[in-house]
């Protein structure tokens, strides 16, 4: 794998937990769901700068993995009803987020 396909892999994760993210967020009515459509938008165009000619099914794949596997995490964090497997899951919410947000600038 090439430091090329790592970018647009790691581009394309984001992007679809970023996704996963602010549709949570417009779901449970929080403010901060503009700011994440703005850094999902970054991504976006980070994740297309880099994706070569004819990969376009392939990103999107990744994405909707991506954002299934956080969108899970975010329903379990939110209406798990066993209190330790629902902090586990905003545990790794909050680091799947934080190593995508430590990829944008500002």
């Amino acid at each position: 794998m090439s430091a090329q396909d790592d970018l647009v892999s790691t581009f394309a994760t984001c992007t679809g937990r970023l996704s996963a993210l602010m549709e949570h967020q417009w779901l449970m009515d929080t403010s901060r769901a503009d700011d994440t459509r703005d850094r999902r938008a970054r991504m976006i165009d980070l994740l297309e700068a880099v994706t070569p000619p004819g990969q376009g099914r392939a990103v999107l794949a990744r994405r909707i993995e991506a954002k299934f596997a956080l969108a899970e995490l975010l329903t379990r964090a939110s209406f798990g009803s066993d209190r330790d497997e629902a902090e586990r899951a905003g545990a790794l919410v909050e680091i799947h987020v934080a190593a995508c947000n430590s990829l944008l600038l500002g």
